[in-house]
């Protein structure tokens, strides 16, 4: 906390806390994570904490900027900025919302009820809000590839040119290779039983989880749980730098110079990247699933399998299921951004004046997003599984993407192509937790936070 007493209309609060005098009430900043980055920018003696000319100081540069966000957003110069002002300014940014949503967040600022926002309202409404224009406000919104439940198909991250220029990117993408990798290790055991009933579990010879577990524990140890989980953590650096900066290729192909980029070019530009991303490091996903499914003693490590595939079953091995994996890539990604949008608009429809909706929503909305994502694709992982593990399995067997598909649903029925669901949504939460806070840690560490 810190201790501060300031004025706002002339009036003096002192207390533990920084307060917000408005509207005739005192209320405490909504999130302890505004009062630390308004500490953190105005404390120019690095005491930790801010005295009274610190904080003016602050203030009056905060405002400086509140200004020139204001006159950027009325566009007409009339002074005040009206719904369709907001709307316009938001889809620049690619976020596009409607009239009704555009009017309620003008209403949550507008004190006097001409349904247009002065100055002074604006001034109000964003004073203590330590951001100060509207790419900061989305940004609380924005959907970030930190919650990593397995699966690397939803779309890039984005980041500003401030966080360009000045290096920050590299850390946030570090914070989230490394947020991956732990949050992976720690759910490897229910990824290694989701493929294991992929490839093996049938009507015939069905695989519960209890049973599976104990099969992998009789065969291989304790141990064989994590077997694949060594690749699956390397390949996400990788995979990571490449999807990166694709995507901002893509973007510069598909936007027009000096504009920002729409929504819809957004989610292609993260496609082709998404795509241009598995396309170079999809043998590393091949290595995966053969070294997860392996036996004891059957490979030595992953250039053991590497060879052995190379000398048994040629170059084209390595790409086997390359197909169902790229066209994963659109219902994912598109059903992935269509359920966050969706959850991110409806909490925002009712609660309209505050931008930052906390750690628990945003988590929620990501991880019921990107589990909708998993449903829709997850039929086609299934038979990218099955066509990566052909070698271990009868050449009778080996099929392409469409007859597989077919024989799976002849031989199982239509819940056949859900095979291993149950592990896949178990490791959901326990691994959108531990990259969150893993996520968090490594920011604090790298000095992207305080």
């Amino acid at each position: 906390c810190v201790c501060v007493c300031y004025y706002i209309g002339g009036v003096q609060k002192p207390g533990n806390t920084v307060y917000l005098y408005q509207n005739w009430q005192m209320k405490p900043l909504d999130c302890i994570s505004s009062l630390q980055k308004i500490v953190s920018s105005g404390d120019q003696n690095k005491d930790g904490s801010l005295d009274l000319n610190e904080f003016s100081k602050y203030m009056k540069e905060h405002e400086k900027k509140l200004l020139l966000t204001f006159k950027s957003l009325d566009r007409n110069n009339d002074g005040r900025i009206d719904a369709s002002e907001i709307q316009q300014s938001l889809a620049e940014l690619g976020m596009d919302i409607s009239k009704e949503n555009a009017l309620k967040i003008l209403q949550s600022m507008d004190n006097d009820g001409t349904m247009t926002v002065d100055w002074n309202e604006w001034r109000e409404h964003f004073l203590l809000c330590p951001a100060h224009n509207l790419e900061e406000i989305i940004r609380y919104w924005k959907h970030s590839s930190v919650l990593d439940i397995g699966d690397s198909l939803a779309i890039p991250d984005e980041f500003t040119e401030e966080e360009k220029n000045s290096g920050r990117w590299w850390k946030h993408l570090t914070a989230g290779a490394v947020a991956g990798a732990v949050s992976r290790t720690g759910t490897a055991p229910l990824d290694r039983m989701k493929v294991f009933m992929q490839v093996h579990s049938s009507k015939t010879n069905p695989i519960s989880l209890g049973g599976g577990f104990k099969q992998m524990i009789v065969e291989g140890g304790l141990t064989s749980l994590w077997r694949g989980n060594g690749i699956n953590v390397l390949k996400i650096a990788p995979e990571t730098a490449i999807k990166f900066m694709a995507y901002e290729q893509y973007k510069k192909l598909l936007s027009s110079e000096g504009k920002t980029i729409e929504t819809h070019k957004r989610f292609m530009a993260g496609s082709l990247a998404g795509a241009t991303a598995q396309t170079a490091i999809y043998p590393m996903e091949v290595l995966k699933t053969r070294l997860t499914l392996r036996k004891t003693g059957q490979y030595s490590g992953m250039f053991d399998c590497a060879k052995k595939i190379l000398r048994k079953e040629g170059v084209k091995a390595f790409y086997k299921g390359y197909v169902p994996n790229l066209v994963g890539i659109i219902p994912y990604a598109g059903i992935d951004l269509a359920v966050y949008e969706t959850l991110k608009n409806t909490w925002l429809s009712y609660h309209p004046d505050s931008p930052n909706p906390g750690v628990l929503v945003l988590v929620a909305c990501g991880t019921m997003s990107s589990t909708c994502g998993q449903l829709a694709s997850y039929p086609l992982a299934l038979v990218r599984t099955r066509m990566q593990a052909q070698a271990s399995l009868d050449a009778s067997d080996q099929s392409s993407m469409t007859s597989l598909m077919k024989k799976v649903v002849a031989k199982d029925g239509f819940f056949g192509l859900y095979r291993g669901i149950l592990p896949n949504f178990m490791k959901v939460i326990p691994a959108v937790s531990i990259s969150y806070v893993v996520y968090e840690y490594m920011k604090t560490g790298l000095g992207i936070s305080k």
